[in-house]
């Protein structure tokens, strides 16, 4: 029984990350109207809300992968003019929507229902962010993916990625993070970075293209 279960959730989360896009969306949606993600509404006080902030200048954020809408709602609303929050969940984006309405950011935060892998910006942004979105894409896509937004960070813009390198099993690193933030290390020039001594160990790395 074990093994099947196993089996099961391992399927599952092959197709919330890799499988195809119709898939994606019915499968996000599910959780996201449940209450297995309810843990994740409250997260002021992130390890990465300091690096945005940093980076931000009053300027333009785009978030790849933003769920219910923690950073559109939980960043400091003077440190930013426009957010633009991109996410596959229709369920989780309405979350977001009415956290927005009821911080009263409605005019500086936008939602768009997407998969950010074939997102196309309409304008250029002072930040592009991948809050554990990362996670979701295949290693071979990471580098395209990260070429294909480069061409909408303004000129002195950033990525910021934030990642959990560990697991909820005590001493367990995960190696498919852990090559992805040594592929940015590789191909990109890091501002800064850290790990984090937390639960899980999460990262935070700031980079943009070199030259």
């Amino acid at each position: 029984m074990y093994i099947v279960d196993r089996t099961v959730r391992f399927a599952r989360g092959f197709m919330l990350s890799y499988g195809p896009t119709g898939i994606k969306k019915r499968l996000w949606d599910k959780e996201f109207s449940g209450t297995k993600w309810d843990f994740i509404d409250n997260t002021v006080g992130d390890c990465v809300y300091p690096y945005l902030e940093k980076y931000a200048k009053n300027g333009s954020i785009l978030d790849l992968g933003c769920g219910p809408g923690n950073t559109a709602n939980e960043l400091d609303a003077d440190v930013y003019q426009s957010y633009t929050g991109v996410d596959i969940s229709e369920a989780a984006l309405a979350k977001a929507v009415k956290r927005t309405r009821e911080s009263g950011r409605t005019g500086k935060n936008t939602f768009v229902n997407s998969d950010f892998l074939g997102y196309e910006p309409p304008q250029d942004f002072d930040i592009i962010l991948f809050r554990e979105s990362l996670y979701h894409v295949p290693y071979g896509q990471v580098l395209p993916i990260l070429k294909k937004f480069s061409k909408h960070l303004k000129s002195d813009g950033v990525f910021i990625v934030r990642l959990y390198a560990g697991d909820h099993r005590p001493g367990v690193i995960k190696t498919r993070v852990t090559a992805k933030l040594d592929l940015i290390r590789r191909e990109f020039a890091v501002i800064e970075s850290r790990q984090f001594d937390l639960p899980a160990f999460p990262n935070v790395f700031v980079f943009r293209p070199r030259g």
